[in-house]
């Protein structure tokens, strides 16, 4: 299904041969599971390089500034999280994982989405994790595989041929 405002352009892209009628092939659970691994364990060193920085400074502090640290560390680690994947999936399409295992994240008509709706769909990974992880599972029963954060921002995550 394609919206009203995508349509003219992936009616132009299918006459110029760039894309045909239901070529798309949708990143199943697994793929996109292990995409996500891939994500965390670079997003984690990244994480414990800044925190390893951010300990060294307090080991000789007292116990009210460590926990001012310790919160300021967890609020860096979650700006490293956000801005990994929102400036990856705006300006490459994908995360390195996603493009290690050959998958991208795209609108309805196959184009790419920006860092609005990157953040939106970041955001929404939460509200996918908050119901159980239900959200994340419907990838797995939906004809589209898609996850509840990608119904919310109306993304697809397709992959790349």
């Amino acid at each position: 299904m394609i919206c009203a405002y995508c349509k003219p352009a992936v009616l132009q892209q299918i006459r110029e041969g760039g894309l045909s009628a239901g070529s798309r092939e949708y990143a199943g659970f697994w793929l996109r599971f292990a995409a996500v691994l891939l994500d965390a364990v670079i997003v984690g060193i990244v994480n414990a390089i800044v925190g390893g920085v951010l300990t060294a400074g307090r080991l000789f502090t007292s116990d009210d500034a460590n926990a001012g640290m310790a919160i300021l560390t967890g609020l860096i680690n979650l700006a490293v999280a956000v801005s990994y994947e929102v400036w990856f999936i705006a300006n490459k399409g994908a995360t390195p994982g996603k493009m290690a295992l050959g998958i991208r994240v795209v609108r309805p008509g196959g184009g790419p989405i920006g860092y609005g709706l990157s953040l939106g769909r970041y955001v929404g990974k939460f509200v996918s994790g908050m119901i159980l992880g239900i959200g994340y599972f419907m990838a797995a029963w939906d004809v589209e595989k898609r996850a509840l954060h990608d119904r919310i921002c109306d993304t697809r995550v397709v992959r790349v041929k």
